[in-house]
């Protein structure tokens, strides 16, 4: 599967759409994203592509979390 790279203007564009992929995910597999990123990340479920692709889009969703989070606390 080819990935497709998508360039937003801002920070928060970015959340934005990231956070819709993981909603995605969670509907599907009816786990929310925190939990399914522990079981992962211990072991405890399989590496299967739409897997390592959620597992990543998590970890893009929480460094994107912490730069719009610093961000808005230097403009307050």
């Amino acid at each position: 599967m080819r990935k497709q790279r998508i360039e937003y203007s801002t920070s928060l564009d970015a959340l934005v759409a990231i956070a819709k992929r993981l909603s995605l995910f969670e509907h599907q597999y009816h786990w929310d994203s925190e939990e399914f990123f522990n079981l992962y990340s211990n072991g405890l479920i399989g590496d299967e592509e739409p897997f390592i692709d959620w597992a990543n889009d998590y970890r893009h969703y929480l460094a994107l979390r912490t730069e719009v989070t610093n961000l808005l606390s230097h403009v307050a």
